[in-house]
């Protein structure tokens, strides 16, 4: 009977039924999974914002080494290039390049006897000049590559936050995430910084899993992050001392803990040899001697050790590629010598120790500031007085990181302490989840978490595209360019922006001192001409001078010695474009170039 009445049933209410019954369906799943799916949502709004600002954002001044760089890793296993940077970030960014099939440009006799920075820049510029056609379709579907990492980021702090604290503090933790200009910033851009974020924190997850577990296969996802890590960027060889210090102190306690000695240091062989096989694989088991031309870089940057660091690089080549070596030797020497820097209108190039722990203050919203400042206060106290050995993992790897940005003499963009954010979200996600908890301040809580996310979205959209050059409302009185430089302020990503302006003013050269701006302006039919004296070289007169707030700053302008062979002093350095400081621009573009109008 009921199949009679079934079959006999009115056709068109029964197609009526069908979508119900499967929105009814859909809901109760997207319900059951809704902090997945607001995480999500979150992140997919992220993400729609980081492609909306490259659409109108161009490249930076990194981005037009990286992504030749990373191009030339994938199909000709060069790894002299740009090898200062480990090769996983820029060939993550440089896949669809493969199908885009750019102009593949040819090493020049020059070349043959040219130093690893000597051969980067002339191949870049080689590259782009020679693919101007693809300009915008390289640097578009490169940094599509950089937004699916930084998405991936996000779900990764979802996880990590979620295995310690639960969902609210998760997506607590993903919404700061998503809001924050830093972040949005430095997602869409081909470089080291982001996934090195997203490596760190990948890498405490899979400790974190290998000391609940102590099995086999815990022990191989670990060795394998590590590796991974390691060619991300190499700043992430902090990671080893943790690595190590974790095996000595299970090792030297295991009786204590309970644990099989035995099995522990079959997983510490097991972790060492997947290191070496990741980073060996990365870069195609090659251990090609050193060029000719960074042999004599070495003998340049450290004669005292020359013979001790050909040693040391012919004999780890046996193990670790040898432009690995190489890469992590120049980051040394970079490190030793330190890099011109301002901060607060005092200009150093060996750094302060406190550099980024002001720059953080200055460049991130304010909401996040004070909740990073409160959460971290409170993850304290709830290890030391509580005893809630679940901060462990929020507070002993941001010290590290902490400790690593403090000690080093490269105080330049906020881009390097990025590893540390993913620890303040959940530290201040935690605070905000315990404020809504409490009774007594139910409400106050509450609407503590209205305003702060209120005010970070106001941020975020005030602000848009232009990231980069973002201050709080604690840099007051001065120009910004005073607080901080470098990629702090300006990173040459105006280029269209400025060529737009200059042709709707009908100009199609332009003087200037920015970011890049001999390889991104040309695509877009700007002539430049770098304001700063060369022997030999005429410098025309335009209508128009583009100035990067960075060169306002003074402290990475660099100038050739005149035809005599006088060098400027530092002061002389510094403040050579000091009356450009004093002038009213016509226009400020991207809040980060400043376009002087001079005839």
């Amino acid at each position: 009977m009921d199949e009679s009445l079934n079959q006999d049933a009115d056709p068109e209410i029964a197609l009526d039924f069908a979508p119900r019954q499967i929105i009814e369906q859909a809901y109760r799943w997207a319900w059951l999974r809704r902090a997945n799916v607001l995480c999500a949502a979150l992140l997919l709004a992220m993400s729609l914002q980081m492609l909306a600002a490259i659409s109108r954002k161009s490249i930076t001044n990194d981005e037009i080494v990286h992504i030749p760089a990373g191009y030339y890793h994938l199909v000709v296993g060069n790894y002299q290039l740009n090898n200062e940077h480990p090769p996983l970030a820029k060939m993550w960014a440089a896949l669809p390049l493969l199908f885009i099939q750019p102009v593949e440009s040819k090493r020049t006799a020059e070349e043959l006897d040219a130093n690893f920075g000597e051969v980067t820049w002339s191949f870049h510029s080689r590259f782009w000049g020679e693919n101007k056609s693809q300009f915008e379709l390289i640097s578009f579907w490169t940094r599509l590559m950089m937004i699916i990492a930084t998405v991936g980021l996000g779900f990764l702090l979802f996880i990590y936050a979620r295995e310690l604290f639960g969902n609210v503090v998760a997506l607590l933790a993903v919404a700061m995430f998503s809001l924050e200009p830093t972040l949005l910033a430095h997602g869409r851009i081909v470089h080291t910084d982001v996934p090195a974020e997203l490596v760190y924190l990948l890498f405490f997850f899979a400790l974190l899993k290998y000391v609940k577990t102590l099995s086999v296969k815990s022990a191989l996802i670990l060795g394998l992050i590590s590796g991974i890590a390691l060619i991300t960027k190499f700043s992430m060889i902090v990671l080893l001392p943790v690595l190590t210090a974790t095996a000595v102190g299970g090792i030297a306690f295991a009786s204590r803990l309970d644990i099989d000695r035995k099995k522990l240091v079959l997983h510490c062989g097991l972790v060492l040899c997947l290191i070496l096989l990741v980073i060996n694989t990365a870069y195609r088991f090659q251990s090609p001697p050193i060029e000719p031309g960074d042999v004599k870089w070495v003998q340049t940057r450290s004669p005292e050790k020359f013979d001790q660091w050909m040693t040391f690089f012919k004999v780890g080549s046996k193990v670790l590629p040898t432009y690995y070596l190489f890469g992590q030797y120049n980051v040394m020497v970079h490190n030793r010598d330190g890099h011109a820097a301002s901060l607060l209108g005092q200009y150093r190039s060996k750094g302060w120790w406190y550099y980024f722990p002001v720059a953080f203050s200055l460049k991130t919203t304010i909401p996040f500031l004070l909740l990073a400042i409160a959460g971290l206060a409170w993850a304290l106290y709830q290890l030391l007085m509580k005893k809630d050995n679940r901060f462990v993992w929020l507070l002993i790897p941001f010290a590290i990181y902490c400790a690593l940005s403090m000690s080093t003499h490269i105080n330049i963009g906020i881009r390097h302490f990025l590893p540390a954010y993913s620890f303040l979200f959940i530290a201040a996600a935690v605070f905000l989840e315990r404020l809504i908890q409490v009774k007594r301040v139910k409400y106050l809580g509450m609407g503590l978490v209205i305003v702060a996310f209120a005010g970070m979205s106001f941020e975020a959209i005030r602000t848009f595209p232009n990231y980069i050059p973002y201050m709080n409302q604690l840099a007051v009185g001065e120009p910004k360019w005073w607080y901080l430089s470098d990629s702090n302020v300006e990173w040459g990503d105006d280029a269209k922006e400025l060529a737009a302006y200059l042709r709707a003013h009908g100009e199609t050269e332009v003087d200037g001192a920015i970011s890049a701006g001999w390889t991104t302006l040309a695509p877009y039919g700007i002539t430049y001409h770098e304001i700063f004296p060369r022997p030999g070289v005429l410098i025309p007169e335009t209508k128009y001078v583009a100035i990067g707030a960075g060169y306002l700053n003074g402290s990475t302008i660099a100038v050739s010695p005149d035809k005599n062979g006088k060098m400027l002093s530092e002061e002389e350095r510094v403040n050579f474009l000091d009356s450009y400081r004093h002038r009213q621009p016509e226009v400020i573009l991207g809040n980060s170039t400043y376009v002087y109008r001079v005839k």
